[in-house]
């Protein structure tokens, strides 16, 4: 049987972090999990299509918008299913084990966890853990994979600039199970305007969005100071 899982990575100068979430994801292939890596790139002045090509991972290019930029890499995929992960993401060692023996159960992500010490950390990692096992809206940052034919039926992600994953979330109808490996990410935004301010804000733009604001007026709020 053909490796069943097609990666999918939105990169906006991403080259720092790129190289090792691709190898992050070298255990997967070696179990026979995953069949292609597609860098979705939204106009990149690094070298990141450059090391994702070297990777052996098909480039697609286009605007920048997380929303659009996922579309645009899902659908030039080929595997029955979709791994969507961000490019400062990295999979904890035995992911793939835990994958293979639970894919069938639905739609899964990953334990969220930072790459960053202390309390602070550990706390937001256990609130967004609570979110997705009791709201079922995990971000994207906890990567999510399920089957590609269940991602055409929810309608995929919206082309917005946030929120896509959340809007993808809510349109599945369906639990997404959270796996107990973890998807260790980037703590940048956290650590520059703070840990309980960061996560203040983005409680504050997911109760927004859920209200019917614009993803548009949100993106300029996340990104804002």
């Amino acid at each position: 049987m053909s490796a069943p899982i097609s990666v999918v990575i939105p990169t906006l100068n991403s080259a720092k972090s790129l190289p090792v979430t691709l190898l992050s994801l070298m255990e997967g292939l070696d179990a026979g999990l995953i069949c292609e890596v597609v860098v979705t790139d939204g106009g990149s002045t690094d070298s990141s299509g450059a090391i994702a090509m070297a990777w052996g991972a098909e480039v697609v290019i286009g605007a920048a918008s997380r929303g659009g930029q996922l579309r645009r890499g899902v659908a030039a995929t080929r595997g029955a299913w979709v791994m969507v992960l961000h490019a400062d993401t990295i999979l904890q060692e035995g992911w793939a084990e835990q994958v293979k023996a639970r894919m069938q159960q639905g739609p899964l992500c990953f334990s969220l966890a930072f790459r960053a010490r202390g309390l602070a950390p550990r706390w937001v990692a256990a609130w967004a853990n609570l979110r997705s096992d009791v709201f079922g809206l995990p971000y994207g940052d906890q990567g999510l994979l399920l089957q590609r034919s269940e991602y055409d039926r929810a309608g995929g992600y919206p082309d917005q600039p946030l929120m896509e994953d959340v809007a993808l979330a809510r349109s599945l109808r369906r639990k997404i199970r959270r796996l107990p490996a973890c998807a260790f990410t980037g703590a940048d935004k956290y650590q520059q305007q703070g840990w309980l301010r960061r996560g203040a804000k983005n409680l504050g733009l997911l109760l927004r969005y859920l209200l019917g604001a614009a993803p548009e007026d949100l993106a300029r709020r996340y990104h804002g100071p």
